[in-house]
């Protein structure tokens, strides 16, 4: 019994090994172009700045204590 085991473990490994593999085939890749940016083109007119808007009125300062509320933390997503 302890010679067929072993005879049929030693066969099973050679046939294993005897088995062709198939060839890897890599296929080049074709090189894609990168545009390279040209010279720099002439610096265009300077323009004329707008008029300064007028400013808002401000508000009158808060008194008291200001309460922030958190919402609550939702459940764990499995």
């Amino acid at each position: 019994m302890k010679y067929t085991l072993l005879i049929s473990a030693l066969l099973a490994t050679l046939s294993l090994a005897a088995c062709d593999r198939p060839t890897v085939v890599t296929v080049p890749t074709t090189p894609v172009a990168v545009p390279v940016p040209g010279p720099a083109g002439p610096t265009g007119a300077t323009g004329s700045q707008g008029t300064e808007g007028n400013t808002g009125a401000t508000g009158k300062s808060g008194t008291g204590t200001t309460v922030i509320v958190t919402p609550a933390a939702s459940a764990p997503a499995n």
